[in-house]
């Protein structure tokens, strides 16, 4: 075995499991327990050294061991984690070497998604950073022969108060590793005051490797004898291979072989696609052997998908009675009298990841177990998904987490890693996986087409005294139930059961959609088109009341109180409602910072210049965008500056939280400019990032300001949040620039130049459902 890292060396697993040491129990809120003897992937580490728990170790030599057991894709997780331990502990973080995770149930949760790393992590980072500095103490009076009382820890030193004696952790590790681990109630954790890092932040440990090109990712991972892999898929989904020739491949120098992998099984959760790999000894080989192939598809029922007529569906299923989700009040009656009604149609369609790094997974299959290396946000996903192709138990699966060059919600769903053990075990040597771009784009789990309908009853002042919404998309689901057509509560909250306005009269309804392409989470999932409904319909009602978009906003917001939504089975996150209410009054306040820093009615722009705003909660986390564009003439745009106003709670590490909403606002440009995914015969017609483009640094904000409130309140999600406001108030901007406004995206679909009816251009392209009615 050659260049595989210190991935599987002694340093990545030390620390994991010791003498006494703590387990993590696979909660999603974890709890640490005591450590199970027999516990699956145990290390024998060195009895003399202190391991109290599974993410925290200490060397004679005063190395400190923290093992992260979350995946690195660019959010810092992999440094900000470990950096809570470290605080608890007095830990000088020069000594600290962080530690990556093998994909282990004991960690508890495992899946970097859902922007819940620090708030699933922070109390059990705490607490396993002060069961190490708890018996660190212990062990110095110990030695010293006074109270524990009267000592107290400073930078990696155990100090003795009253004589000034002080010992570092390095020279106690052997006897406090004799101690008894304490229970949970004998911790105490720091006061906010002596905290070292938390709040204050830290740079990524990776950095200096990211930056030097040490750092290892996916493709870098290597063994000896080891063959690589490119698959040719069905290009309709659930399609399967009829009959193929492989006499042309077999002819490119470097091609060994060509093996058929299996169709997947319905539903298709994390398997496979299916199709035909060709075996090379390099990816150059492999690739043009794969050009090479005659494969006869037997394309199944998909193959009459057309995005086209499929969005004209969803919206005629919109402007009919929905599935009630949500209900306040009489709409009903409110709209049977004689007041103004306004409605609206609006639509976001499907969406690639597209992140940087396309997939790739390694896969060693020997002596009835797998050894797998990938850029996986959910090592524990891998292990079930491999064991289940394989046919062996988990505890026989172990995946190594190299370093993510992007992930967004796909790299949680490894079916690119079971090809790669499956092709293994078919070869009997490792096989590296290599996904193209053009497989990246045409075979994603995509983030759901989604048509949405709002209708309003508005008092003389303009302000809405009735509000029906319904959301129509096709449900994530559906991978997991070929029959899901309707929404899951864990989506539909995001942004459409906990619409936040304070009006008396409110439905909200959801209604039924079949897929017909693998749908999946992507950063910030159903928050991106129910935000950019919900906020554009409220930009519009306030330009027909002839009110400033930033009052009307504050007005329907309304007073500060806390959501109850209850009788609508909401899974706020899975956080409890008691640590995390929905609190319409911090919503609020992001609004108005956002409103004062920047500038809102009070800067004067150029012309074809325009402000827009928007507000939304996602992932516990409150959020208000402000974003200044500029339209030429020709219809390009620019966006000067963007402010954004947030509410996370407690934030761990505030440079790296800023750097998010900073992303976000990037990631919130592609999206709105130029993302979409259509099909035609059941095929994905994009490909590459020449009809899939992403935003260059010219489209990207040029400034992007972030605002982070002071809060006791717990932590809170930062990785998704920014997207689904950003969206909104960009398209409400260009309305203020230019007097057009976007109902569907992305942007690219309308004629932004001067003197083009934007409404026209809608009926042109065959949409002219997408128009506003009163």
């Amino acid at each position: 075995m050659t260049a595989i890292s210190n991935l599987s060396r002694r340093g990545f697993l030390k620390g994991i499991v010791g003498s006494g040491a703590l387990i993590l129990g696979a909660h999603y809120v974890p709890t640490l327990l005591w450590a199970d003897e027999s516990a699956p992937n145990r290390t024998q580490v060195d009895l003399a050294t202190l391991h109290p728990n599974i993410f925290v170790g200490v060397d004679t030599d005063g190395t400190v061991h923290i093992v992260a057991h979350r995946s690195e894709m660019g959010t810092v997780i992999r440094t900000s984690l470990p950096m809570v331990v470290a605080d608890e502990l007095d830990a000088d973080w020069k000594r600290v070497k962080v530690e990556q995770a093998i994909g282990d149930a004991r960690y508890g949760d495992q899946n970097t998604d859902g922007s819940h790393s620090i708030r699933s992590f922070y109390d059990t980072m705490r607490q396993a950073g002060a069961t190490a500095r708890f018996m660190l103490i212990q062990a110095a009076a110990q030695q010293w022969g006074v109270p524990a009382s009267e000592c107290k820890t400073d930078l990696h030193v155990v100090v003795h108060s009253a004589s000034g004696r002080q010992i570092g952790y390095g020279e106690l590790a052997t006897a406090a590793s004799k101690l008894p681990v304490p229970k949970k109630e004998e911790l105490q954790l720091k006061k906010k005051d002596a905290w070292r890092y938390i709040g204050k932040g830290m740079d990524s440990i990776d950095l200096t490797d990211l930056c030097t090109g040490k750092a290892l990712y996916g493709m870098d991972v290597r063994l000896d004898g080891m063959l690589y892999a490119s698959i040719e898929h069905p290009p309709v989904f659930g399609g399967k291979v009829k009959s193929y020739d492989d006499k042309a491949p077999l002819q490119v120098a470097g091609v060994q072989q060509t093996v058929p992998i299996d169709a997947f099984k319905p539903p298709c959760g994390f398997q496979p696609l299916g199709g035909i790999a060709v075996i090379a000894d390099n990816t150059w080989s492999a690739f043009q052997g794969r050009k090479k192939l005659n494969i006869a598809w037997e394309h199944g029922a998909n193959e009459t998908y057309d995005s086209g007529a499929y969005e004209k569906e969803l919206h005629e299923t919109a402007r009919q009675p929905g599935k009630a989700i949500r209900t306040e009040g009489d709409v009903d009656s409110e709209f049977a009298k004689a007041g103004p009604v306004f409605e609206g149609d609006y639509y976001v369609p499907l969406l690639a990841h597209a992140s940087m790094e396309p997939l790739v997974a390694l896969a060693d299959f020997k002596d009835g177990k797998a050894t797998v290396w990938a850029p996986t946000q959910n090592p524990q996903a891998v292990q079930a998904i491999v064991s289940q192709q394989l046919g062996i138990s988990k505890e026989d699966v172990i995946c190594h987490v190299t370093l993510l060059g992007g992930g967004f919600g796909r790299k949680s769903k490894p079916d690119y890693v079971a090809e790669a053990a499956v092709l293994s075990k078919k070869t009997g040597h490792p096989v590296k996986v290599v996904w193209t771009r053009e497989d990246d784009i045409k075979f994603d789990y995509y983030n759901a087409v989604a048509a949405m309908y709002l209708k309003a009853s508005l008092d003389a002042k303009g302000k809405p005294t009735a509000w029906l919404q319904r959301s129509v998309f096709p449900p994530i689901p559906s991978i997991f139930d070929v029959n899901a057509v309707y929404g899951d509560a864990s989506h539909l909250q995001q942004g459409w059961t906990d619409m936040p306005y304070n009006i008396p009269n409110i439905r909200v309804e959801n209604g039924p959609a079949k897929a017909h392409v693998r749908i999946g989470w992507l950063r910030s999932v159903a928050n991106i088109y129910h935000a950019f409904a919900v906020q554009t319909f409220t930009d519009e009602l306030a330009h027909r009341a002839g009110r400033d978009p930033a009052d009307y906003l504050l007005e329907l917001i309304g007073s500060p109180r806390t959501l109850n939504l209850k009788a609508t089975g909401y899974p706020n996150y899975g956080a409890s409602p008691d640590t995390y209410p929905w609190e319409t009054g911090r919503l609020r306040r992001v609004t108005e910072m956002a409103i004062e820093k920047s500038g809102w009615g009070k800067r004067k722009l150029r012309k074809g210049s325009g402000m827009g705003i928007a507000a939304h909660r996602s992932f516990l986390t409150y959020v208000a965008a402000v974003v200044e564009v500029e339209v030429s003439a020709d219809g390009d745009i620019t966006i000067p500056r963007v402010d954004m106003a947030v509410d996370a709670g407690l934030v761990v590490n505030p440079e790296i939280t800023r750097a998010q909403f900073e992303g976000a606002a990037v990631f919130g440009t592609s999206v709105a400019r130029s993302g979409e995914i259509t099909a035609k015969d059941g095929r994905i017609v994009q490909s590459n990032f020449y009809d899939y483009p992403v935003a260059r640094i010219n489209e990207a904000p040029y400034q992007t300001n972030v605002y982070l409130v002071e809060s006791d309140a717990p932590p809170a999600g930062v990785g998704e949040p920014g997207v689904p406001p950003f969206v909104p108030a960009l398209c409400n901007a260009i309305f203020a620039a230019t007097g057009k406004r976007i109902r569907q995206l992305p942007l690219s679909r309308t004629n932004l130049a001067r003197g083009v009816d934007s409404s026209r251009t809608q009926a042109a392209n065959g949409r002219p459902w997408l128009s506003l009615s009163e």
